[in-house]
């Protein structure tokens, strides 16, 4: 799948499972996911007063995380999915944080916004779901000031027996299951486990990171490699 039909299917796939997109992320990473975040903003260090866009934010938590920890900095989360971004909205609105946070409909390819604007570009478990994923970390990298930081916090693949195996079986056969009793939706949850079979794994993606020319690459594994952080930094312009 490929192009604008992988960016339809998915498109469809995200406003369809908007409601129960919360409680799936607890199943789909073992309850994990928020704490893979909290890793990941300790690694990225977010100063007060810094910006940062979110790209394929989804229903806005790690939006609002990098709110909380600028204090004062302005913060744009970008998706496709407009159900989704309602979500996030009655969120941030509850919170308080409707006047740092602006959400914005918008496509990861072709970001609305001038070189050079943010202190940090960030997409979670998103990548994978992309047309062209290089096309994404470009583009992040473009609106990045020199020395900032793009960040993704994404699903990957498990590098060690049995947990491998026990994982596929989980992700490829349970999941899918879990998806049609909780959420109603079994084809978009079959879906997910397939968009990880052609992904990078957390070295190969390391890799694509730096061929975009982005400098200090680190890649970490996740819980047995389920997940991935991978943080890259924006080189500074020559003088």
């Amino acid at each position: 799948m490929q192009g604008k039909s992988k960016e339809q299917f998915v498109h469809s796939v995200f406003e369809s499972i908007a409601p129960k997109y919360d409680l799936m992320n607890d199943i789909l990473s073992f309850r994990r996911h928020k704490a893979w975040r909290e890793f990941t903003m300790k690694k990225m260090s977010v100063k007060p007063g810094t910006t940062a866009i979110d790209l394929c934010c989804g229903t806005c938590d790690w939006t609002i995380s990098l709110a909380e920890a600028s204090g004062t900095g302005s913060m744009v989360g970008l998706d496709f999915s407009q159900n989704m971004l309602d979500v996030g909205a009655d969120k941030i609105r509850r919170l308080g944080l409707d006047r740092q946070i602006t959400l914005v409909r918008g496509n990861a390819m072709e970001l609305p916004y001038e070189d050079n604007t943010f202190d940090y570009a960030t997409i979670g478990f998103a990548l994978r779901n992309v047309p062209d994923l290089v096309k994404v970390i470009e583009e992040m990298q473009r609106v990045v000031k020199p020395g900032g930081l793009v960040v993704s916090l994404e699903l990957s693949k498990p590098t060690w027996q049995p947990f491998k195996s026990i994982y596929y079986f989980y992700f490829q056969r349970v999941l899918p299951m879990l998806g049609k009793l909780i959420a109603k939706r079994y084809e978009q949850y079959k879906w997910l486990p397939e968009s990880l079979i052609h992904f990078p794994d957390h070295k190969q993606l390391a890799d694509i990171f730096r061929k975009t020319g982005l400098a200090d690459v680190k890649a970490y594994p996740l819980t047995g490699g389920i997940a991935a952080l991978h943080i890259g930094v924006k080189p500074q312009a020559d003088k």
